[in-house]
């Protein structure tokens, strides 16, 4: 099979598991780019930004018009994470691949365990805290800079447990977060976009985006609860997969 049809295979599949579940799809993204388009760790986590960033802000325009995006709480937590972003960015080029996978294979197990026990409970808004908020959006933004992932599923919990905000808006919301992390990190690794095999991310990241229409739609016919259990096996089995694939 060639290359540009696994990079619009795989591009689909994710851009189909974003729409469907609003956040976490593109956990998938980094081991598609290493496994099956043979992309190294550090050249899969520049191009999954890439990804992660365009989508996001397709997305992101959608939810804007449906007024979900809460500015001024999701603001405030992107800046929070803006310059660990931008340092995870630079740090993660130098970083020994065997490391860079394995980091990636805990984040992607904490991702399917917290889609098999989702927890997020409301906070009251009198009790949320701007120390908080900030920690919490400077944790997203150095795992965002590292690993190259979105971190939509560690967002939406944060955004309705720390920020206050209900279920639709901290979706909404998490893709303002998304998309500014994802573009400090890019701009910490400038150098490393532009090495990039374009004609293999740019049809991955267009399949992505249309995939996620379709996603949409698939959400409307199967429940929610159903898509997210299959979705976080698939992704516990290929976080394990990495896992040893670090370890041997």
């Amino acid at each position: 099979m060639s290359t540009l049809v696994l990079a619009l295979l795989a591009g689909g599949v994710i851009g189909l598991s974003l729409g469907a579940l609003g956040g976490g799809g593109s956990v998938l993204a980094v081991p598609a780019l290493i496994y099956l388009l043979g992309f190294t760790p550090a050249a899969a986590t520049a191009a999954s930004l890439v990804i992660v960033t365009v989508t996001s802000a397709t997305a992101l325009a959608a939810h804007t018009r449906a007024g979900t995006v809460r500015w001024r709480g999701g603001a405030l937590f992107a800046a929070a994470g803006l310059a660990p972003a931008m340092l995870g960015g630079t740090l993660s080029a130098g970083l020994p691949p065997a490391l860079l996978t394995g980091a990636f294979a805990v984040v992607a197990g904490l991702a399917a365990y917290r889609m098999l026990r989702p927890s997020a409970t409301r906070r009251e808004e009198s009790t949320v805290r701007t120390s908080r908020v900030a920690l919490s959006g400077a944790g997203l933004g150095a795992v965002t800079g590292v690993l190259g992932v979105g971190g939509g599923f560690l967002a939406v919990p944060a955004l309705v447990n720390v920020v206050g905000l209900r279920m639709r808006d901290a979706v909404g919301t998490s893709l303002l977060v998304i998309t500014v992390n994802s573009l400090a990190a890019l701009a910490a690794r400038a150098g490393a976009a532009e090495s990039l095999d374009w004609a293999v991310v740019a049809p991955f990241a267009g399949a992505a985006i249309l995939g996620a229409w379709d996603g949409k739609r698939l959400a409307g016919k199967v429940s929610g609860d159903t898509l997210r259990r299959i979705f976080a096996w698939v992704l516990l089995a290929v976080a394990a997969f990495m896992l040893v694939d670090a370890v041997v």
